[in-house]
């Protein structure tokens, strides 16, 4: 089975009270996440909180999911220097995974000569399967279909793009461009059925992370078509998969973990748990969806 089909949670990153990484949540977490219909399990991206985890705690994460689940690990390749970024996916590699999700760097953004270095370093670096993540609302850095295309043309292992860019029309456009060249998945929870609509076919998704049944159904059901039950389902998980879009989609989606059993809304800093009425704005939301949860 290929590497990018189904739903692909971004996990969270769980911590103890003293905010070491939690490898026995972690292990029960993506467990459970297989055994609830996910195909595979993509740790340390930026839901997983990358930013704050060192090279070290993040191979650690990704032995951990190795050596919990038969299911194909892709951990988020990120970091602020090409050198670290390089040494991550290496690291990767030596941990058993099975592909990469690269991102480009952190915080330094530029043009495309800059970036396509730094994206090519990455995928030179390692033999496995690559997903090229754009994410310009988040990282500032747009990788247009053209972009997508160079990327593709000089590397055999660019095989998959995670499109976030919020804008369903990239989606066609890349097919427009590259046909069947890269397996096209989105990125943003909340533009799953119009993004599957364009013709993606995987969902690296974020609420996932407490809501598997229901992910994996709306994407079943938007693949095969059949739009009224994808449109019920869609319209009552809507208010939680927009928490994926905000600013503070750790804080929330951990909050909404705790909520239904699975993780603690620990976070490190810069983040800080939620208070007042964010919190109580996020617990409502859960509440309604909770008290109408389908049947599936």
């Amino acid at each position: 089975m290929s590497l990018w089909t189904g739903v692909l949670p971004a996990i969270t990153t769980p911590f103890n009270t003293d905010l070491s990484v939690d490898h026995g949540t972690v292990r029960s977490h993506v467990r459970w996440l297989v055994s609830q219909g996910c195909t595979g399990i993509i740790p340390c991206g930026s839901l997983g909180e990358g930013a704050t985890l060192s090279l070290e705690e993040k191979a650690a994460v990704m032995r951990t999911c190795v050596d919990a689940v038969k299911a194909p690990v892709i951990p988020g390749i990120a970091a602020l220097s090409t050198a670290e970024a390089v040494r991550l996916a290496r690291a990767a590699e030596e941990a058993g995974c099975a592909g990469l999700m690269v991102l480009p760097p952190y915080v330094y953004s530029s043009d495309w000569r800059e970036m396509k270095a730094h994206m090519s370093a990455v995928l030179r670096a390692t033999k496995l399967p690559c997903l090229l993540y754009n994410n310009p609302v988040a990282y500032k850095t747009d990788f247009t279909p053209a972009h997508l295309a160079e990327l593709a043309a000089e590397h055999d292992n660019a095989v998959a793009v995670k499109e976030s860019s919020t804008d369903a029309r990239r989606v066609t456009a890349i097919r427009a461009l590259l046909g069947d060249r890269l397996a096209l998945g989105v990125g943003v929870d909340d533009c799953l059925v119009e993004g599957v609509d364009a013709g993606a076919r995987f969902w690296v998704a974020g609420l996932v992370n407490a809501f598997p049944a229901e992910s994996v159904r709306l994407l079943e059901l938007a693949l095969a078509g059949k739009k009224q039950a994808a449109f019920e389902l869609y319209r009552w998980f809507l208010p939680l998969l927009r928490l994926d879009t905000v600013t503070k989609f750790v804080q929330l989606i951990k909050l909404v973990q705790q909520e239904v059993g699975w993780g603690h809304e620990r976070v490190r800093g810069p983040r800080l748990e939620l208070a007042g009425a964010e919190r109580e704005e996020c617990l409502r939301v859960l509440r309604e969806a909770l008290a109408n949860r389908p049947a599936l």
